[in-house]
């Protein structure tokens, strides 16, 4: 063993009361019931705690509370008026988006509703309502369809889809998805980080 190693571990021991329980790397988080209604009001409920989250055997390290919660919620059951495999592949996307983004997500801003937001229901929908169909409503995670997001800003999410096509998901200002606009030029660092293609005219 590495001596300045094993003088650290002599000292916490020297430290430490003989008594003193062991503490838990990391917190447990509860799952939410599925009496829970907050997902009709696309997860608004979820805020506060930012403390990290470990869920199962599912380690998103980054990332805060609010958002573990969030998922935990979205597991739990599909939201009323969204297709079935739309869901199962958001609860995919999700955990993938934590896992890599989670923690840089809310640092910069993202809330609940931004990644996983879904329009208000109407009180009596026409039978082909569809809440993902208001785009201007709907968080990121509901867009990725099984797509990577490879580069993130406090205003953008960059998409990169099975062609290496990109699409740019803007947070606050969310017109048609369409092709990459001058847009792409405040990103190309972050894109070339990340190693999406991308280019230049």
């Amino acid at each position: 063993m590495n001596p300045y190693l094993a003088k650290l571990r002599a000292r916490d021991q020297e430290k430490r009361h003989p008594q003193e329980p062991s503490k838990p790397s990391k917190p447990a988080i509860p799952v939410v019931t599925d009496g829970d209604t907050t997902a009709e009001r696309g997860f608004d409920g979820f805020e506060g705690d930012q403390d990290r989250c470990f869920s199962g055997n599912e380690a998103f390290d980054q990332t805060p509370l609010r958002l573990c919660r969030a998922f935990e919620h979205l597991k739990s059951r599909c939201p009323g008026l969204v297709p079935h495999d739309r869901w199962q592949q958001a609860v995919q996307d999700s955990r993938r988006f934590l896992a890599q983004w989670g923690g840089q997500a809310a640092a910069l801003g993202w809330t609940v509703h931004d990644l996983f937001g879904l329009a208000q229901a109407p009180a009596r929908p026409h039978p082909s309502y569809r809440r993902l169909s208001r785009y201007d409503e709907t968080g990121l995670i509901w867009l990725l369809c099984g797509r990577e997001v490879v580069a993130l800003t406090e205003a953008t999410a960059v998409i990169r889809s099975w062609t290496g096509a990109i699409t740019i998901y803007r947070r606050n200002y969310k017109p048609a998805l369409g092709p990459v606009g001058d847009s792409l030029e405040d990103l190309e660092p972050a894109v070339r980080l990340a190693g999406a293609p991308h280019d230049r005219p």
